[in-house]
C-alpha cells in the first residue's frame, strides 16, 4: 500500500496563500482518485477537494474558488495550493488515497491568523 507525507503546512495571515504538497512512497499511477481533508479543532474530519485518475476535480464549497488540487505523475506527488486563507481554513490537513481508500498520515498544521 502506498504511503503518503504531507508537508508545507505553518503560519499564515489571513489572505495569503500556502502550498501543500503529498509525497507517495510509491507509484500513483493504480490509484482512481485522491484527495485532500482537513480537521479543526474539536471538528471532524472532512473532505476539501479530490481528484480523479482522469484528472476531475471536486471541492467542498468552502474553499472553490481558493484552493487547487493537482497530481504529478512523473514525481508521485499531489499538492494542494491555498490561496485567500481565512482563520476558518486553520487545521490539520491530510492526503490520502480515495480509491482505493488508503491510510491516513500525520497531517501538516495549518494555521490561519494574524
Amino acid at each position: 500500500q502506498v504511503q503518503f507525507v504531507e508537508s508545507g503546512g505553518g503560519l499564515v495571515q489571513p489572505g495569503g496563500s500556502l502550498r501543500l504538497s503529498c509525497a507517495a512512497s510509491g507509484s500513483i499511477l493504480s490509484i482512481l482518485a485522491m484527495g485532500w481533508y482537513r480537521q479543526a479543532p474539536g471538528k471532524q474530519r472532512e473532505v476539501v477537494a479530490t481528484i480523479t485518475k482522469a484528472g476531475t476535480t471536486n471541492y467542498a464549497d468552502s474553499v472553490k474558488g481558493r484552493f487547487t488540487i493537482s497530481r504529478d505523475y512523473a514525481k508521485n506527488t499531489m499538492t494542494l495550493q491555498m490561496n485567500s486563507l481565512k482563520p476558518e481554513d486553520t487545521a490539520v490537513y491530510y492526503c490520502r488515497a480515495v480509491a482505493p481508500p488508503g491510510s491516513w498520515g500525520q497531517g501538516t498544521q495549518v494555521t490561519v491568523s494574524s
